[in-house]
């Protein structure tokens, strides 16, 4: 481990390194670059060991296993680019923590509250995601602070750009990560359940206001647009793998970053959030088509077992469509068993495969889904509708029929909801 002291005032006082256990070092520059690139530089040419890591801010406190599977991320291929996300100390971005009066006593009484470093994944419980890895693991990353790359990388790459030289590097870090992933046969290495956590110390961009981070933005995006000659774009990595474990503290996390991303669709621009997934080509039988339709639109009102029904009715008439079969692929696993809904969901359930049999022309039992709906539910809009959509589509009748039937045939059968969806129709016959 090789601390490079970048011109600290006071400097860093070699007795804190002395008294660690292990293999440390301390390298000071004096006079220093306000940029870390050159300390870097020198850092790596100080390091002898084959993988190695770099951390552009010091003010970091890793998770118990980064080492671990970093070693073991970095022997995944000959160009592995192996990088933690970065996450914040205090619950929120930095900047906007502080502003809400959070400072460095805070944060030492909210790591004494989670007892660390007894469990450094505890760590997670008062974290939060820093700007550059804001979508998580799955989406598109910008920066890290903690990059593991094999020695010949980092000598293809030239070690880090020292034409950033701004202080704290403005887009040094960003731009570092970029040309590790755009070289030739590169693989980015996501370390899951592991991070960098930031401490607070008045970082030149990470605790800078949000009102003095604009025009900071500003700056380095036009030095970035001067080294390379084009605006700074997040890199698009060919070959993504994962390494690690995901310990509880961290799934809320997870679950964010996939069901509600902040700025990017971590699973691909085509990503419907609505249904959980890429939608497929639309299904070429017209029928099948808009019973697709109706069981994708359950799904978006969050009545999943009522698209699982409707989208089971589709493959049955169309099996070879793909169309229902994707959507069954998320939705199916709400409707197990004998495929019927929970009773609380009876009559909106009721009411969709109403109009799906509606759809492939069986009137008589889509009336009766209808009317088993206004049984648990007279008040249900969709089922009224449903029937009355119906009117003109069935032969008139051998025997005079109530002239309400939304009052009247759900009454009839109020005592026979217990009775298996296959009784309805002979029922209803019955009744005419």
């Amino acid at each position: 481990m090789i601390v490079v002291d970048n011109g600290s005032t006071p400097p860093l006082d070699a007795a804190v390194i002395d008294k660690l256990s292990g293999n440390f070092g301390l390298l000071r520059l004096d006079p220093a670059s306000p940029s870390p690139a050159h300390a870097i530089n020198r850092g790596l040419a100080e390091a002898c060991g084959n993988v190695i890591g770099v951390m552009v801010d010091g003010a970091r406190i890793l998770t118990p296993s980064v080492l671990h599977y970093a070693y073991h991320g970095v022997g995944l291929s000959p160009r592995s680019v192996v990088v933690t996300l970065g996450w914040y100390l205090g619950r929120d971005l930095q900047r906007w923590s502080m502003e809400g009066g959070y400072d460095a006593q805070r944060e030492d009484a909210m790591l004494a509250s989670i007892g660390w470093p007894q469990d450094g994944y505890r760590l997670f419980e008062i974290g939060a995601f820093d700007e550059g890895s804001l979508d998580g693991w799955f989406a598109n990353i910008e920066e890290t602070n903690a990059l593991f790359l094999r020695r010949e990388t980092w000598d293809l790459l030239g070690g880090l750009d020292e034409r950033f030289n701004a202080p704290g590097g403005g887009y040094l870090n960003l731009d570092t990560l970029a040309r590790a992933i755009e070289l030739p046969d590169s693989e980015l290495v996501v370390l899951l359940g592991e991070g960098a956590f930031h401490q607070i110390h008045g970082g030149v961009a990470t605790n800078l206001n949000h009102r003095a981070l604009a025009a900071s933005l500003r700056e380095w995006d036009e030095k970035y647009r001067t080294i390379r000659g084009r605006p700074f774009r997040t890199p698009s990595p060919r070959k993504r793998s994962y390494v690690g474990a995901l310990p509880d503290a961290v799934l809320p996390h997870l679950a964010r970053s996939l069901v509600e991303p902040a700025r990017r669709l971590p699973l691909g621009p085509s990503f419907d959030r609505a249904i959980w997934q890429t939608p497929s080509p639309g299904a070429t039988d017209p029928v099948c088509a808009a019973l697709v339709e109706l069981a994708e639109n359950e799904f978006r009102q969050r009545r999943f077992q009522a698209a699982a029904a409707v989208a089971r009715m589709a493959r049955a008439h169309a099996p070879d469509e793909a169309a229902p079969q994707r959507l069954l692929s998320v939705a199916g696993a709400w409707l197990r068993d004998a495929g019927e809904p929970r009773d609380e969901n009876r009559a909106g359930f009721d009411a969709a495969r109403g109009r799906a049999y509606a759809l492939l022309g069986d009137a008589d039992t889509a009336e009766a889904e209808f009317c088993a709906a206004l049984a648990s539910n007279p008040d249900l809009a969709d089922a009224k509708t449903g029937l009355a959509s119906l009117a003109g589509r069935k032969p008139a009748p051998n025997a005079a029929r109530p002239a309400d039937k939304t009052s009247t045939l759900p009454a009839k059968i109020t005592c026979c909801r217990r009775r298996p969806f296959a009784n309805i129709s002979r029922m209803f016959s019955s009744f005419r």
